[in-house]
């Protein structure tokens, strides 16, 4: 959500932030801006809609300067209007930019317009733009407002200011959002994340919670909570441009999609050559924490949440541990048991997703400290938070839909199964022999799968002209089922529900007509003549079955049902090849009825607000 683009230096930085802003548009947004520093003075140029018209109304207004700041801002506080995007400017003195939630904004509020601050927007942020400017009043100096300021505020911010009385200097501060420091020559920035200052500089300072930063072109300082000075360490991004290219395809989320087997057999090289499920993938004291743990408990949001349903039925399945799963934002608004045998695993594409981070600290006070992240960035708050880790190697996922985040969360997933099974000799050699080869030939099923493109494309077309959709599986593939409605509901905007087939007669078969589209997940498993008896209930009241399979299957095609195979069923590991085509199904489907399939409305990549 939102995003933020900073940049001081000796050359025109104005084509670096738009170049930045796009970089980040896949984080969700609907206004754009700039403010720089030109001539002694601010200039600010915002637009609703895409960061091309905010850039063509730059170029038109000829902006150029050496210092400056960006943002694209995901509404909250107040409408989708020019007056709420960022960023906002204090007294024609300082801009800002801020990503977040000020909780205290109301009361802020009202003491800064007694002052004599006249606000025009209803956004929070403004607030914290004359915050700091009534600190600058005061004979602070820039460093020195923003500190003062951010301990008056309640909340979540990543902030950037730039002011022209010091036109020298861009400072910044973090807590709760994601924001880091980029290290060029002569040359340095601040970024939401690393994708929008790759093509500028790969060395990067993740900052901590409540860090602030000062950065002129010489040089950065950050200093923590106290404002004392600190060393922040410097890490080498691995994030190519080329992941943040297009090629061949049109969309990202096609790109991404296509990209799963690659990313799968990266996210298993760790796996495969370390020749079993050794504990010593998630840390070097994993196993003897692994050895301690009498129960599990997952935590995630939207498709992550989903990724935690399948492995509980393997977790559970492969170790005999039992094991729970909590949508984050509920777990951290009850009251929960938990305590230091329980193994609590976060799972997140960015690692910084709020909901999932508070849920994480949460469980912490709550007397849980055996804490696992799966995560897709090393460097992001969960890891950090957490004492073991097992990256996904997904690569950057820039389609606000999840794909190969997903399916590569579920290898590390079915990982962490195989490792708490061996541990508790629940898998002998021969077991565990059978698993890996699974593993080793998942990304050809998977290349499989995709190779049924051209036939689920010819199904598009059946679904775009419908307004509800209903998916179905059983056991493991259930997930798969919701997996497969949440994506046709995000870029489509088709409403679906994904129901356990075996629940139909319970409420959702009074929805089942001829224009209800019924997608079923039926691999050939130990439910499979369960589905059938199912399907017949749907068939009996005039439903069409869209019904992917595999080749072991004894599905016959007719006029209701129509029937897609993948080659071979893959056994414990058919949800993630099950996860295909439904991306698929959705893809093509928006396609047809010609949605922003990359930045689906009202939608964001990164939660990072509550």
């Amino acid at each position: 959500m939102c995003g933020i683009v900073g940049a001081i230096a000796s050359r025109d930085v104005v084509p670096l932030l738009v170049d930045g802003l796009k970089r980040l548009e896949y984080r969700g947004y609907d206004s754009a801006g700039i403010a720089v520093i030109e001539d002694g003075k601010i200039r600010r140029v915002r637009r609703t809609g895409r960061v091309a018209e905010m850039e063509a109304a730059a170029q038109a207004e000829g902006v150029h300067a050496t210092l400056g700041i960006g943002h694209t801002r995901w509404a909250t506080h107040g409408g989708v209007t020019e007056c709420n995007a960022h960023p906002h400017v204090s007294h024609g003195e300082l801009a800002l930019v801020h990503n977040g939630i000020i909780e205290n904004h109301e009361d802020q509020r009202a003491r800064l317009q007694a002052l004599g601050y006249v606000f025009e927007s209803q956004t929070d942020t403004e607030v914290v733009a004359h915050l700091i400017h009534h600190h600058r009043a005061q004979g602070k100096s820039l460093l020195a407002a923003l500190q003062a300021a951010v301990k008056e505020l309640h909340g979540a911010y990543a902030l950037a200011v730039i002011d022209r009385r010091d036109p020298e200097v861009m400072v910044a501060a973090r807590m709760g959002c994601p924001l880091l420091v980029g290290l060029g020559e002569g040359e340095n920035f601040v970024a939401s994340d690393v994708s929008a200052i790759v093509s500028a500089t790969r060395r990067v300072i993740f900052l901590d919670e409540g860090d602030t930063a000062e950065l002129t072109r010489a040089g950065v300082r950050v200093f923590d909570t106290g404002d004392v000075p600190v060393e922040r360490q410097v890490h080498v991004s691995d994030v190519s441009l080329a992941s943040l290219e297009l090629g061949p395809y049109s969309h990202f989320m096609q790109k991404e999609i296509h990209e799963q087997p690659r990313a799968i057999s990266d996210t298993l090289e760790g796996i495969v050559a370390a020749g079993g499920f050794d504990p010593a993938l998630f840390g070097a004291d994993a196993a003897a924490l692994f050895a301690e743990v009498d129960s599990v408990q997952i935590l995630a949001c939207g498709t992550s949440y989903y990724a935690g349903l399948v492995a509980r039925y393997w977790i559970e399945a492969l170790t005999g541990i039992p094991c729970a799963v909590d949508i984050a934002s509920e777990y951290r608004y009850r009251s929960v048991v938990a305590g230091p045998r329980q193994l609590v695993v976060t799972i997140s594409q960015s690692g910084e997703t709020l909901d999932t981070m508070e849920a994480l600290k949460h469980a912490k006070a709550s007397g849980a400290d055996k804490t696992l992240s799966i995560c897709n960035v090393p460097e992001s708050a969960l890891p950090r938070a957490s004492r073991l880790l097992l990256l996904t190697r997904a690569g950057a996922e820039i389609g606000v839909a999840s794909t190969k985040a997903f399916t590569t969360q579920l290898v590390a997933l079915f990982a962490l199964a195989g490792a708490l099974g061996k541990l508790r000799g629940r898998s002998d050699g021969a077991r565990e022999a059978a698993l890996l080869d699974e593993l080793r030939h998942l990304p050809g099923s998977v290349q499989h799968a995709l190779n049924l493109e051209p036939q689920i494309a010819a199904w598009a077309a059946r679904f775009a002209a419908r307004e509800h959709a209903l998916f179905l599986g059983r056991g493991v593939h259930y997930p798969i089922a919701l997996e497969g409605a949440l994506k046709l509901k995000e870029i489509s905007y088709i409403h679906a529900e994904g129901y356990p087939a075996g629940e139909l007669k319970h409420g959702p078969l009074a929805l089942v007509d001829k224009n209800m589209p019924v997608v079923v997940i039926a691999p050939d498993d130990a439910l499979l003549e369960k589905v059938k008896s199912n399907i017949q209930e749907v068939r009996a009241r005039g439903g069409q079955m869209f019904v992917f399979t595999d080749a072991d299957s004894s599905f016959g095609a007719s006029d209701a049902v129509h029937v897609i195979r993948t080659p071979r069923h893959v056994g414990e590991l058919s949800p993630i090849v099950q996860a295909i085509p439904v991306q698929l199904l959705a893809y093509h489907v928006a396609l047809v009825k010609g949605t922003d399939v990359d930045k689906p409305r009202n939608l964001a990549k990164s939660v990072t607000v509550e």
